[in-house]
């Protein structure tokens, strides 16, 4: 079965989204702890493309089904984890990137370069790094792992932000300048 891209963020609705994460059924990877590690001679760069063993990964539904094996475990490391073996893949900075954002029914939905939805919120929290000068917002996903905004998302939350540059979503509030 082809892989059908996500209509545009905007057309969607919370319902919509909610229904879309559901169907993924992602698999249960921090449940799992298996002995055998290696190394995936994957990198995920910066700018979020992925490459093996030097190669650029251009199969965005290849991607998409790597992505849904990652994990960051505490000590920082990052990990593809299947039941039986977990292999290390060096993460330049995060995992995803924030691709775009839709401001609805009081919830910030972000799409990732993956093609996946996130809405923003107590279990999704936003999180300023980096310094007032030179910002970096980065979106909590799953597993340890985060998505960075890219900029021009970046700049759709500064037009969606109050006088404080603070954005609201699912009752939580998040500031877009680093402590």
């Amino acid at each position: 079965m082809p892989y059908e891209p996500l209509p545009d963020l905007a057309t969607l609705s919370l319902t919509q989204i909610a229904a879309l994460n559901a169907a993924r059924k992602l698999p249960p990877v921090a449940q799992w702890n298996p002995q055998a590690t290696g190394d995936s001679l994957m990198t995920i760069r910066a700018d979020g493309r992925w490459f093996h063993d030097g190669g650029e990964i251009r199969r965005p539904a290849m991607i998409r089904a790597f992505a849904g094996l990652l994990r960051r475990e505490s000590d920082g490391n990052y990990f593809l984890v299947t039941p039986v073996e977990k292999q290390a893949i060096k993460v330049e900075d995060a995992a995803f990137i924030a691709t775009d954002v839709a401001a609805q029914d009081g919830a910030l939905t972000f799409k990732l370069n993956t093609d996946e939805v996130v809405v923003a919120g107590p279990h999704h929290p936003l999180v300023a790094r980096g310094t007032p000068e030179l910002p970096a917002i980065y979106l909590t996903v799953r597993n340890g792992c985060e998505a960075r905004i890219n900029r021009s998302t970046w700049l759709q939350l500064v037009d969606l932000a109050d006088d404080d540059l603070c954005v609201a979503s699912q009752g939580a509030r998040f500031s877009l300048v680093p402590a």
